[in-house]
């Protein structure tokens, strides 16, 4: 995932359900497993179809965040909490949740999370307190050390890091300074933090990935650096399947000009899809996996009866919603 669109960004938003329902950017690469770079909020959860009801934990982690779904399973009154964001979700009160009721939901929950974490960081950049981030005083609070006491990281892959962060870094912050005053307001500062959420940013993260995957410099990414970035083959041996396929995708469906090789734009349409809608995905997903009589909508009993799915989505936050007050939602 690039550093904006999934690194930094969508690490950001691993906390996002539980505060929303419980409520719902990257898979660590490891010798035969595939990382994730597509840009959706749920990129920890990497892809499934709606009829695999085989990982309760997937669920669970999706509603919750892996580590508030270890208190909430020790929680005695989640149900009943479960129930009050339910009738929340139903907004026109007949009763039922459809699919649009459950997307219009996640979606909210998805906005809140964002908000959230920007309010949670705000204090440690903001250090004049005026209300606004300025790009010196980001630059301190993230790189100050490294720019203070520069021969501590010579030699290093920290000083290599650092080195092509700081630029980065402030190159996507001028381009979430829509007014150009090298300040940037909180809505400005959500851009710089998700910039996978703003249009006006998107140009930001293809430019980010191709510099993250694009290994030759040449301004293109290759089939091997395409399936470098998502594989690291460290013992001998043929490669997984799933790699076999990976590079069949990538022959049929990245490259959509034959050529070879991913350029700028063919690498947003692999990462910013306009075809795919994460809450419509997760919510068709809830419903199809708890719609006992097939109706294609939701009673509050079939919801409560299939709660631990839902307690594992990004509908209740991943859990974090059911530990709040009913007005926090």
């Amino acid at each position: 995932m690039a550093r904006g669109g999934r690194g930094r960004h969508l690490g950001l938003a691993l906390g996002l359900l539980l505060a929303l329902l419980l409520a719902p950017l990257a898979l660590w690469a490891k010798p035969t497993v595939r990382k994730e770079r597509v840009v959706r909020p749920d990129s920890d959860l990497g892809e499934r179809p709606a009829e695999d009801n085989q990982s309760f934990q997937y669920d669970h982690e999706a509603f919750l965040g892996k580590e508030d779904s270890k208190t909430f399973d020790q929680l005695t009154s989640s149900k009943e909490r479960l129930g009050k964001i339910v009738d929340r979700i139903d907004s026109d009160g007949d009763g039922f949740v459809t699919t649009e009721e459950l997307k219009t939901w996640i979606k909210r929950v998805q906005k809140r999370y964002i908000y959230d974490n920007v309010a949670k960081v705000w204090k440690d950049y903001d250090r004049d307190k005026d209300d606004k981030i300025s790009w010196e005083e980001y630059k301190q609070a993230t790189y100050g050390y490294y720019l203070g006491n520069p021969t501590e990281f010579q030699d290093t892959s920290d000083h290599h890091t650092f080195k092509k962060m700081l630029p980065r870094d402030e190159r996507r912050f001028k381009a979430a300074d829509l007014d150009s005053d090298q300040t940037a307001t909180r809505e400005e500062f959500t851009a710089f933090l998700h910039p996978e959420e703003f249009e006006h940013m998107k140009e930001i993260v293809v430019l980010e990935t191709l510099e993250d995957i694009d290994k030759n410099g040449d301004g293109f990414v290759d089939q091997d650096e395409y399936i470098a970035d998502m594989f690291s083959h460290e013992e001998s041996g043929p490669e997984p399947d799933w790699v076999l396929s990976e590079r069949e995708q990538f022959n049929e469906f990245r490259d959509l000009n034959k050529d070879g090789k991913l350029d700028k734009d063919e690498i947003r349409h692999w990462i910013l899809p306009q075809d795919y809608d994460h809450a419509q995905a997760e919510a068709r997903h809830l419903v199809y996996e708890s719609d006992k009589n097939k109706d294609e909508k939701l009673t509050k009993e079939e919801i409560l009866d299939n709660w631990n799915m839902f307690v594992g989505s990004q509908a209740t936050n991943y859990g974090e919603d059911l530990t709040k007050n009913h007005d926090e939602l």
